[in-house]
């Protein structure tokens, strides 16, 4: 089965992993930053080479978002970030083809023990499964 294992995070997350401490978060060293990398960088090897990984990525930070809704008149209503009333965004996911939900709670798991910063915030690692058709709501 498929599965959609999501990562969330904040601006304040990003802005603390470029040096910036805040409130919310302590600065993150270049060493943090490239132990985090290294940490996600061999889970994406290892589900690769299970066969596990279909796709996963890192996603820009909140501040780039675009959102896009239509308004009464009907017409498109563009809005650019940053987004003060945000509190947390995805902030990177795997595509993952697993035999089971266990297993894939395992790699959520691996996922949620990512090296950081004392003090930073933690942010639940999420699971969906991905429906194969209409009929699977």
């Amino acid at each position: 089965m498929k599965y959609l294992v999501m990562v969330q995070g904040t601006q304040a997350d990003y802005e603390a992993m470029q040096g910036k401490a805040s409130a919310h978060s302590p600065a993150w060293s270049q060493q943090d930053v490239q132990a985090m990398y290294a940490y996600m960088g061999a889970i994406n090897d290892d589900l690769a080479e299970t066969g596990e990984l279909i796709d996963g990525q890192g996603l820009a930070e909140p501040a780039k978002v675009r959102h896009v809704t239509v308004g009464e008149d009907g017409k498109a209503v563009i809005t650019d970030g940053p987004y003060s009333e945000t509190k947390e965004l995805l902030a990177g996911y795997w595509v993952l083809d697993c035999a089971s939900l266990e297993r894939v709670t395992e790699i959520a798991e691996r996922v949620a023990r990512c090296p950081q910063p004392a003090g930073a915030p933690v942010h639940p690692v999420a699971i969906r499964p991905i429906q194969d058709g209409a009929g699977d709501i």
